[in-house]
């Protein structure tokens, strides 16, 4: 399938033509570029100079330090003496580098994602390993390579291992995507972290992408947050806040940014399960963003924002005063999906944030630009990589001869990094001021060696007007031996809310806060009080349990980041809390905020009290979903009872919610509750003629073991044969083996109903399956059309496939029968069975049998839009896997908006090379069952008691991992590689020019 939709443009449109390659060289590359007002971008360095820039740093004598990255997938071996960390310098300070220096070369780096530059230590992020090289001499050459972390990540994966950061605590951030499941220390040993877990993405409590933090050495190791797609980089504000992005499943618009509110869960995946989003669930969201991240969910932190689609990279926060007041204190971010560096200004909104876009980079004049990171210089001018590819997503590279490395800053702004000294307290204590990490790691490191002799200048340092300046003064402050707790008390009553947070963080690293959260605890800032719920977490003090319902107490009810906030307090102790809390508030549970409060709680008393709620006549119908969700997140010893009740439906008296709930709770109740309640299996059947025809109808006979309902999803099924549905029911009736009843259903039934049954047979891909259809085959006594039909129904699994060819190698199978049969197997996706069947099956003609012309070639070419569009819509090729603009199926990516991420030639090598760059979570995977047949499709979801493919066909099957035998994800994409035998040469070329128009402008 041609790779993501990933474009998005949110600000002001660029009329100009688009790039052409004369136009893609260095001396074009600012004026291809729209810039901020106030702002001038210049180029810095370019090709030859560096290549590929994947990440970068900037140190505090303005020196740029890039992973250039030459060998990466697909290109590995390019360079053979692998990838390099380069230095540019500026020697000259006119604004562009003029000295390169090798810092370090090596295969080890090859495709490294990260660079962090701390002092004469550099940490290159390159999964699976994090390396330190120090450079002992000030040579600008590495001198020493030790590992920090190993088995984080998978190689050459863009899922993998982030850059690290420095934050104002001095501590290390950093983030891994959802292809590192595990972090080891230097020795290969898996690490636990500060809250006694093993850090891995198991479930166990954390699953897909997590964000980190630790010290310098590794050490104290903890889990900020998890439940990311990918987290690309992080970044921490002075107050010790973090932020980040995070990428959606390829052309779903779901792009986010976050507040990493410590320990949340961020809602990628089922928080219980590890069900993938698209599973439907209760309650679902009403949009696909919001869906995508599971927002309806009790135990998911929301997000700050939403930016359509993309491909996130590199994010810094702007502390500085050079650029404009708008940019300031705010976050800058680059994503190279619509060619945008951004800055996202943020406004407090209660407990949480409020975030509009304005754009620093825009280069859709050349979709060519592909911002990688961006960092903070010495002088406050920003430092933007550009990866600059034709493409981006998949794992793919276009070129490898080209990358550019842009400085912004107001115009005519020289480029000179001010002269840090580090060797005196009040000269270190000036470096802690600078906008750049690299001058504050080492005005911090200094600070922090000088002990209390250093304390006189932070003293003069928090006693500015600069609450960022104050804030990092404090967070050496809070350090110092036998003061610290002196200067964290002082600053829990200062005026201004953010030093009191950071006051409360400070205090958290040195121990227990309980204290300081009683304190802070009637605090008049919403912030301040969801700092002191997040500080709650893990206390056991009885005194705990008590600030907790004061600070529950404080809920409004109006805001989602204090209610998790709360929830993520009272994590492991949800009984002790929530009882102080009904306590405290008495009959005055029922309200707003309280409903709130127990849909989010996990309490033993949790599942009576939303029973109250759901049988409140005031809780109107579109109110239930919400709280009967609310009972998946419940351990079931506490709510079986209470679900039995709901099932009755007897305190209901609306027939709409009694229907409703009746249905709900029915759904989650175990099989051996009904079998022996009748006034359970009295409501069952209700609940069943309520949902005849559903998916939930198929899940609770399947489920509940209903023989008695069989012959009812055997009529659904052949009454959907191409639906979901009808594809569900007779999936469940092959798992109850049940072909004797399906077998009679063909002999008896009319010829319309027999070909709809052997359809969905066929559609099922399910090896149970095929005894029944190659009866049907080669049964001469059956009608033509109908032994034909089954025909194509075994070659849509592969057992079926293959049994075809074995028929027509032992002449068993009838002539009338070959011609359907070869193209039926040759459109299928089972390559090793159409290599056999070549042996016995003419291939059939094909539509376009002249080669393809080069890619050159191809580029020269006029394509026409509307015979393009015709041809993406008509001919069974393109939308018979792809969306764009709500019309085609949903199995690639969603390509409403590819015209903005791909250039014409990464659209050409995408349609004739799919498999070249597969989108993560667009790979093909292949599940062999134990029958000894195999279902290929994309994973949309894996728990530990199954698998979800979806196959080219758009159709979603289940398997249960106990039928599973072998499970692999396989190198080549489902999108076929041969549409030259449905597409003439000037049909693609149609095609690709509909494609270059499809283009989110503006906001």
């Amino acid at each position: 399938m041609i790779r993501s939709c990933l474009a998005v443009f949110t600000t002001f449109l660029a009329l100009a033509p688009l790039a052409q390659a004369a136009d893609r060289e260095p001396s074009q590359a600012v004026a291809n570029l729209q810039v901020a007002a106030g702002l001038e971008a210049t180029l810095f360095a370019a090709e030859p100079m560096l290549l590929s820039p994947s990440d970068i740093d900037v140190d505090h004598l303005g020196r740029v330090w890039v992973c250039e990255v030459v060998n990466y997938r697909g290109r590995q071996g390019s360079r053979p003496a692998g990838d390099r960390i380069v230095v540019l310098e500026d020697t000259d300070h006119d604004g562009r580098a003029d000295k390169q220096t090798v810092f370090y070369q090596g295969k080890d780096i090859d495709s490294a994602l990260g660079i962090c530059v701390l002092g004469n230590k550099v940490l290159v992020s390159v999964a699976p390993q994090v390396f330190v090289f120090t450079d002992d001499d000030g040579d600008l050459k590495a001198d020493k390579k030790e590992v920090l972390f190993s088995d984080v990540g998978q190689p050459q994966h863009d899922h993998s291992t982030h850059a690290f950061v420095f934050g104002p605590d001095g501590k290390l951030y950093w983030n891994v995507g959802n292809t590192a499941p595990t972090v080891h220390d230097r020795f290969g040993k898996p690490i636990t972290d500060l809250a006694g877990n093993l850090v891995e993405a198991s479930g166990k409590p954390y699953r897909q992408g997590m964000v980190f933090r630790c010290d310098e050495d590794g050490g104290r190791f903890e889990v900020l947050a998890h439940n990311f797609r990918n987290d690309y980089e992080v970044c921490v504000d002075s107050f010790g806040t973090v932020w980040q992005s995070d990428n959606d499943d390829d052309g779903n618009r779901g792009v986010r940014i976050v507040y990493v509110m410590e320990h949340g869960n961020f809602g990628y995946v089922d928080e219980l399960t590890g069900a993938g989003w698209k599973v439907p669930r209760t309650n679902l969201e009403a949009d696909i963003p919001n869906q995508h991240w599971h927002q309806n969910d009790p135990g998911v932190v929301p997000n700050l924002l939403i930016t359509g689609a993309g491909s996130p990279t590199g994010i810094c926060l702007y502390e500085g005063e050079l650029l404009p007041s708008v940019f300031r204190n705010q976050l800058i971010h680059c994503d190279a999906g619509p060619n945008i560096c951004r800055a996202y200004p943020i406004k407090r909104d209660g407990a949480g944030y409020q975030a509009e876009i304005v754009n620093v980079l825009d280069g859709q004049r050349d979709n060519w630009f592909r911002p990688s990171d961006v960092c903070v210089a010495p002088d406050g001018s920003l430092i933007v990589a550009d990866w600059y590819d034709p493409g981006v997503g998949g794992h793919r590279m276009g070129d490898i001869d080209k990358g550019r490395i842009f400085r912004v800053a107001p115009p005519k702004t020289p480029y000179q990094a001010p002269a840090y000294r580090f060797d005196t307290p009040q000269a270190a204590a000036e470096a802690l001021k600078s906008p750049n990490l690299s001058a504050r790691y080492l005005a911090f490191t200094a600070l922090r060696s000088m002990g209390k002799t250093a304390e006189p200048a932070l003293e003069s340092l928090y006693s500015s007007n600069n609450p960022r300046w104050r804030a990092r003064a404090l967070w050496l402050l809070s350090k110092l031996e036998g003061r610290g707790r002196t200067h964290v008390e002082r600053a829990m009553k200062d005026q201004d809310p953010d030093i009191r947070i950071t006051a409360l963080r400070a205090a958290r690293q040195l121990g227990s806060a309980l204290a300081d959260v009683a304190l802070l605890a009637h605090d008049q800032d919403p912030q301040v009080l969801r700092e002191c719920a997040l500080a709650l977490r893990g206390e056991h003090d009885p005194q705990a349990a008590s600030l907790w319902a004061d600070l529950a107490a404080r809920h409004d009810g109006r805001n989602r980041w204090y209610l998790e906030a709360l929830g993520i307090g009272a994590d492991g102790q949800w009984d002790a809390y929530l009882k102080a809390w009904l306590a405290k508030v008495g009959d005055g549970w029922n309200s707003a905020a309280g409903r709130d409060i127990l849909w989010r709680s996990r309490s033993s008393q949790t599942a009576a009290y939303l029973a109250k709620v759901i049988t409140d006549p005031a809780t109107s119908n579109s109110e239930l979903p919400r709280y009967l969700r609310s009972f998946d997140f419940l351990p079931p010893d506490s709510k079986t009872a209470v679900l039995e009740g709901l099932a009755t439906g007897s305190n209901i008296q609306d027939p709409t919610s009694r229907a409703l709930v009746s249905l709900e709770a029915i759904s989650r109740l175990p099989r051996e509750k009904t079998a022996s309640n009748a006034k359970l299996r009295e409501a069952l059947d209700q609940v069943l003629e309520q949902s005849r025809g559903t998916s939930r109808f198929v899940e609770l006979v399947d489920r509940f073991e209903l023989a008695n309902r069989y012959p009812e999803l055997l009529a659904l099924a052949i009454s959907q044969p191409e639906g979901q549905v009808g594809i569900e029911a007779i999936r469940a009736l092959l798992a109850k083996q049940q072909e004797s009843l399906i077998g009679q259903s063909l002999e008896k039934s009319d010829e319309k109903q027999s070909l709809d049954l052997v359809r969905v047979l066929g559609n099922a891909a399910d090896g149970r399956a095929i005894g029944v259809l190659v009866g049907v085959a080669m049964k001469p006594t059956y009608p033509l059309p109908l032994r034909q039909e089954a025909v194509r129904a075994l070659a849509k699994s592969k057992g079926g496939a293959k049994r075809l060819v074995e028929r027509a190698e032992q002449k068993k199978l009838d002539p009338t029968l070959m011609q359907v049969a070869a193209f039926s197997i040759y459109a299928s996706s089972f390559d090793d069975v159409k290599q056999a069947a070549e042996k016995v099956f003419p291939r059939p003609a094909v539509k376009n049998d002249q080669p393809l012309p080069p890619l050159a070639d191809l580029l020269r070419m006029q394509g026409d839009v509307a015979r393009g569009k015709t041809s993406f819509d008509n001919q069974g090729t393109c939308a018979k896997c792809h969306i764009v603009n709500n019309v085609g199926k949903e199995v690639g990516p969603n390509l409403s908006e590819i015209g903005s991420k791909l250039s014409r030639e990464a659209m050409f090598e995408s349609i004739l090379f799919p498999s070249a760059g597969i989108s993560h979570n667009y790979e093909t995977w292949q599940a062999a069952t134990e029958d000894g047949n195999s279902v290929i499709g994309i994973l949309t979801s894996e728990t530990p008691d199954s698998v979800t493919l979806k196959g080219a066909d758009g159709i979603v099957r289940t398997l249960k991992r106990s039928e599973i035998e072998h499970f692999e994800k396989q190198t080549i994409s489902l999108m076929p590689a041969d549409l030259q035998k449905v597409l003439t040469t000037q049909d693609l070329v149609d095609v690709v020019a509909y494609l270059t128009t499809l283009k989110k402008m503006g906001k």
